[in-house]
C-alpha cells in the first residue's frame, strides 16, 4: 500500500513537472484594439509568425474576431512559441470576413498593424511591424485603427 502511494505521489510530481515546463516554454500576446469609431461589426486580430501573407491574407494567420466596441477591444492569444510576431487588425464594419479594399488595394474599412506603422502608399512589411515574444512572458501592444 505504501508503495503504490508512493508511486502515484510520483507519478503526480511528473506530471506537474511536466505540465509546467510546457508553459514555461510558451508566450501570451495581449493586443489592446483602440481607435474603433463604431460598434457595428466586428474587429479581427490576426496574429503573423512569418512575413508570408502579412498583412492581408489571413489564411497565413492565426485569427480572433471579437465584437466591435468603441471602447476598444483585447484579443489574446495564448501558449505561443516565443518568437517574432506581427500583428494585423481590421475593423469588419459589414461582415464578409475581410478587409474591403478599393482601387489599388486601398482599404476602405479601419485597419491597423503592430508598432502602429503606417504608409500612404504602400501596407506596412512584416519587419516594420514586427516585435519579439520571450518565453514564459505576457507581452501587451496597442494597435491603433483608422484609414
Amino acid at each position: 500500500m505504501l508503495f503504490r502511494s508512493l508511486n502515484n505521489s510520483i507519478a503526480k510530481a511528473l506530471i506537474a513537472m511536466c505540465c509546467t515546463c510546457a508553459f514555461a516554454n510558451t508566450a501570451e500576446l495581449a493586443i489592446r484594439v483602440n481607435g474603433i469609431k463604431s460598434n457595428e461589426g466586428t474587429i479581427g486580430c490576426a496574429l503573423f509568425a512569418t512575413a508570408k501573407g502579412f498583412p492581408m491574407d489571413l489564411k497565413a494567420a492565426t485569427v480572433q474576431r471579437h465584437d466591435a466596441s468603441r471602447e476598444g477591444v483585447t484579443c489574446r492569444f495564448a501558449g505561443l512559441t516565443p518568437g517574432r510576431f506581427a500583428v494585423a487588425v481590421s475593423h469588419d464594419v459589414n461582415g464578409n470576413l475581410k478587409t474591403d479594399t478599393k482601387m489599388f488595394g486601398l482599404p476602405t474599412e479601419d485597419w491597423g498593424v503592430s508598432n502602429n506603422v503606417r504608409h500612404r502608399m504602400r501596407p506596412p512589411n512584416f519587419e516594420e511591424a514586427a516585435f519579439d515574444l520571450e518565453e514564459g512572458k505576457t507581452a501587451s501592444i496597442e494597435v491603433m485603427v483608422g484609414r
